[in-house]
């Protein structure tokens, strides 16, 4: 908002971004902080998965507005990453800021493209001359896999959910466990509407760590019993779209007003009206066997067991869950 972005800025250095496609693009010549959401840099459908790219602009060092300017991060070599997870693409990604300017560039620089590759053995390019050497340098990638053992993510920016983070409202915990906690929720449906949340950065259940998984295991027990003893049972759902930090949302209703199948049919009610296909997970099922890290999705657990799926292909309302 501060910065007028008609009177400043670089087609030159835009030109070379939309060329490299660098993972993190540091700048610091306007004097403010901004951290832009990341960018694709493929056409999704038409071209091969690549890796997201970040932009962070950040303020002269001990400005007087208390700007931020300095910016910590861990990164790994391209070499040492598993292919899928470093083309995965984050849920608040945005569409590439020079496709406009990088069309331009391929017309014109398309002869270049040969010399360049060595350059970009590691980009998941998809010019048809240089498709056949693809295979090979996904077989030397697998190779070093191994290497790197993974980490848990970690917030591009400010995060209200990581325990560790400023912007926790922390008079909202009600129990901290080793790998996850539970807080009431700041806006409840009810006044024991309450959240399980990782203490760690998880974008979803799709992405927890067996350890993480079985204590979520352990608040969800400890919830039943707790609202069965009030005469309760909960309703459990998670929404995995424009959300940055695992969040699941526990809502008890009473067990003389609605049944697990009244429960059930009006999600699958609202849902229909909606145009939005809800389907149940078989009884043993996990979400884990519908779902790959990086989906977007919707989903329901009940305290009986019972699980509804919905796959977001597109839009989605994310007032959903609350709404039902």
């Amino acid at each position: 908002g501060e910065i007028d972005t008609k009177k400043c800025g670089s087609k030159l250095v835009s030109d070379l971004a939309a060329s490299l496609k660098p993972r993190y693009h540091f700048a610091a010549l306007e004097k403010a902080y901004y951290e832009r959401l990341p960018y694709r840099n493929h056409t999704v459908l038409q071209e091969t998965p690549q890796h997201v790219s970040r932009f962070i602009a950040l303020a002269d060092v001990g400005n007087t507005s208390k700007k931020k300017y300095l910016y910590a991060f861990s990164i790994v070599p391209m070499s040492l990453m598993d292919p899928a997870e470093l083309v995965k693409q984050p849920q608040d990604v945005t569409e590439n800021p020079y496709r406009k300017s990088r069309k331009e560039a391929q017309k014109t620089k398309a002869p270049l493209c040969a010399e360049e590759e060595p350059a970009c053995q590691f980009f998941f390019d998809v010019n048809k001359h240089q498709g056949k050497k693809r295979p090979s340098d996904g077989k030397e990638r697998g190779n070093s896999q191994p290497k790197q053992a993974k980490k848990p993510p970690q917030p591009l920016g400010p995060c209200w959910f990581c325990l560790a983070s400023p912007e926790v409202e922390k008079h909202l915990v009600v129990s901290i466990g080793t790998h996850c906690y539970l807080a009431l929720a700041k806006g409840g449906l009810l006044p024991d509407h309450v959240l399980i949340l990782p203490i760690g950065h998880y974008q979803s259940v799709v992405d927890l760590s067996p350890e993480v998984v079985e204590e979520v295991t352990k608040y969800k027990s400890a919830l039943k019993e707790f609202f069965r003893s009030k005469g309760k049972r909960y309703v459990l759902f998670e929404r995995n779209y424009r959300s940055q930090h695992l969040q699941l949302q526990v809502i008890p209703v009473p067990l003389d007003h609605c049944t697990s199948e009244d429960i059930k049919e009006s999600f699958i009610v609202q849902a229909q009206e909606q145009q939005i296909e809800l389907l149940e997970i078989p009884e043993h099922s996990d979400i884990t066997q519908v779902a790959q890290p990086g989906t977007p999705y919707f989903y329901v657990e009940l305290d009986t067991g019972e699980k509804l799926f919905h796959r977001i292909r597109g839009r989605f309302p994310l007032q959903f869950g609350r709404s039902v």
